[in-house]
């Protein structure tokens, strides 16, 4: 693995950088928010279009690459994000933030597209599966010390926008220096909804189900905080354990995958997590006990986004398998918009227990449909995909990347 990152620690450097920009964005308005008084209502729709971008930028980004090239895409959005991050303390306004977060989750989703294609075209089939697991482990790095950074300065001032502008920016430098030739790109069409129904309810389901979560950690975690009067560094620390969790708990769980039936692990840890959210809903809990929560939240929704991809790819032949992958990515986009909304609404409602009573629900329902669905499927064939560890933040072409190792390992073995 130190050789793979000899030769790829300046791609890795910059998308750390990107992730430091988009982690820090993402808590910092839900904190900024508060002190502008925006209401739960208008946050979780702020916090929704980020997600709306971001599926839109998975879309056109692709053609926008074929039509002018990596480079120029690359810094056309980078420079988009810089700018917006900046705008969002000059323009305080909850309906121009709502605007802004289409803009910037359409152009980060465009920019991982363009570096995670460089940093597949530099790694190796035999160097690939090393090169994708430290990519994760940098998304996880750059997410956690984001978080870090929001103490160094006051949220109510322009500093704490300036920093993931300037990060964001340096990002650039690494990447577009230590790149030649610009890969050759390809997406991959997406299956159609009925034929990856067809081949896996479980897994559609479960990805647009997992969506709604994702979101509402990533989006809302900020904003229940602030609600919950949480000082900045109680909050960042408890955001950051959600990446923790995500990281640490990604590989055990991707071990017992490969060696069980994969539809009692998913009933398993969705029914875990019901239960572990369920908690600080009925229970007025210590702070210290929130972050445990915090660790078995990311720790079990991480590795299910991870395990639902094996499971349909199961039931698929390989050549379907990246367009099967697509069509799945595009789902849980699908339920990520709603996952702010909803989560908002229910904080508005019954308090901050709302942020953790839609995610034990949405746990619960994701439990009780698996269960059902062994009832109607009895038979799992042998597993013809292994588990992956892959964040739900990776573009389609690290997912494309992590099943075309795969199956040249299954080949060569």
């Amino acid at each position: 693995m130190i050789k793979v990152f000899s030769s790829t620690w300046a791609l890795l450097l910059g998308l750390m950088l990107l992730m430091l920009g988009n982690g820090m964005q993402g808590t910092l308005l839900g904190i900024r928010g508060a002190i502008e008084h925006f209401t739960t209502t208008q946050m979780s729709i702020v916090m929704s279009a980020y997600f709306l971008g971001f599926l839109f930028g998975s879309r056109l980004a692709p053609e926008m690459i074929r039509r002018v090239g990596h480079v120029r895409v690359f810094a056309a959005l980078g420079s988009m994000i810089s700018a917006v991050l900046i705008l969002y303390a000059a323009v305080p306004d909850w309906m121009a933030w709502t605007l802004m977060r289409v803009v910037i989750g359409f152009s980060f989703s465009g920019v991982y597209i363009t570096a995670e294609s460089w940093l597949n075209n530099a790694s190796t089939n035999e160097t690939r599966g090393q090169a994708l697991s430290l990519y994760l482990i940098v998304q996880m790095i750059g997410i956690i010390a984001a978080q870090v950074l929001l103490n160094f300065a006051d949220p109510s001032g322009y500093i704490l926008f300036v920093i993931p502008s300037v990060l964001v920016s340096l990002a650039f430098t690494p990447i577009l220096l230590a790149i030649s030739p610009a890969p050759a790109f390809e997406s991959t069409k997406p299956l159609n909804f009925k034929q990856l129904y067809r081949a896996s309810p479980l897994g559609c389901v479960g990805m647009f189900l997992l969506g709604g979560v994702f979101s509402a950690q990533f989006g809302m975690a900020a904003v229940w905080g602030t609600q919950a009067e949480l000082n900045i560094r109680d909050l960042s620390v408890f955001v950051a354990s959600i990446y923790v969790g995500g990281l640490v708990l990604q590989f055990p769980i991707g071990w017992l995958s490969d060696r069980m039936d994969r539809r009692k692990l998913i009933l398993g840890l969705s029914a875990a997590g019901a239960v572990v959210l369920t908690v600080p809903v009925v229970i007025d809990v210590p702070y210290l006990f929130l972050l445990v929560v915090g660790v078995l939240m990311g720790g079990i929704s991480n590795p299910l986004y991870s395990l639902l991809l094996a499971y349909v790819n199961d039931y698929l032949d390989k050549s379907d398998m990246a367009s099967a992958s697509a069509g799945l990515m595009f789902i849980n986009g699908l339920g990520a918009i709603s996952g702010p909304i909803i989560t908002g609404w229910m904080m508005g409602a019954i308090g901050p227990s709302g942020f953790f009573l839609f995610m034990a629900i949405i746990f619960a329902v994701l439990a009780s449909y698996a269960a059902w669905r062994m009832t109607q499927r009895r038979v799992t064939p042998d597993a013809s995909s292994t588990y992956t560890a892959l964040s739900p933040t990776a573009s389609a072409v690290t997912v494309e990347a992590a099943l075309e190792r795969h199956e040249n390992d299954a080949e060569s073995s």
